[in-house]
């Protein structure tokens, strides 16, 4: 990933339009999606999008549902983020909530064998 500003510049862009579009459409009665981080590439023809996921989600439904909606977010995405070529979206999940709990609980283990 490129170090550039206008590749940070329209991550940026592309975060804030997709946030709220999971904020506004995907969100169900049961679980949260946030979009962590997006990383463009330096040619910004794609963006690596980075989701955590919390309560009762169904991951794979949640999986295949973004790859059946990936042309209706591009061209969300192109109708706010006015760019040359609209990106293509490759979404990750963010494995750092999960990383951040176990950092707590070794802590929290240390704390307690040293009482």
């Amino acid at each position: 990933m490129d170090s550039g500003r206008r590749p940070k510049r329209v991550a940026h862009l592309v975060q804030e339009t997709l946030s709220r579009i999971f904020l506004e459409e995907f969100q169900g009665d049961t679980g949260l999606i946030t979009v962590t981080r997006v990383e463009m590439s330096a040619d910004l023809q794609t963006a690596h999008v980075y989701l955590s996921l919390f309560g009762e989600i169904e991951e794979q439904a949640l999986w295949e549902r973004l790859e059946k909606s990936k042309g209706y977010l591009r061209r969300s995405i192109a109708s706010e983020v006015k760019l040359r070529y609209n990106p293509s979206l490759v979404f990750h999940r963010d494995p750092s909530p999960e990383y951040e709990s176990r950092i707590d609980q070794l802590i929290k283990r240390l704390k307690d064998d040293e009482k």
